[in-house]
């Protein structure tokens, strides 16, 4: 089955015109996507599923992406995993100083950008 081939990508991000294009990006791209809208969803995923990337919004509604980032680095299972930080506050030193992602790009991004990261970081897992 092809989709086994696929790099997966999982999204949390709660803004869903933003997740929807992310979605719609990766998908055109042939990855297999999950987009969780809140922390408790992408922490279920996590358990049933280990993907080849991340993408964390660093606010949300029911959560802090750095503290999921922080987390995902400490476990031994997950440190692995690739993950890029999402922030529209165009405060990115502050937060690379708090979480040990591969990638942090600012929203809005440059979606040849995304993409680029996106390709770069998930076959790096592999």
């Amino acid at each position: 089955m092809e989709t086994t081939d696929k790099k997966c990508v999982y999204v949390l991000e709660d803004n869903a015109n933003i997740a929807d294009i992310i979605e719609f990006l990766l998908v055109e791209e042939l990855y297999e996507v999950k987009v969780c809208k809140n922390v408790n969803t992408f922490w279920k995923e996590m358990r049933e599923h280990t993907p080849d990337m991340i993408v964390l919004d660093v606010i949300l509604p029911d959560g802090n992406g750095l503290d999921i980032c922080s987390k995902l680095k400490r476990d031994v299972r997950t440190h692995h995993i690739p993950v890029m930080m999402m922030s529209a506050n165009n405060h990115l030193s502050k937060v690379k100083s708090k979480c040990d992602a591969e990638s942090y790009i600012n929203k809005p991004f440059d979606l040849n950008d995304f993409m680029q990261r996106v390709d770069h970081y998930s076959h790096i897992a592999s």
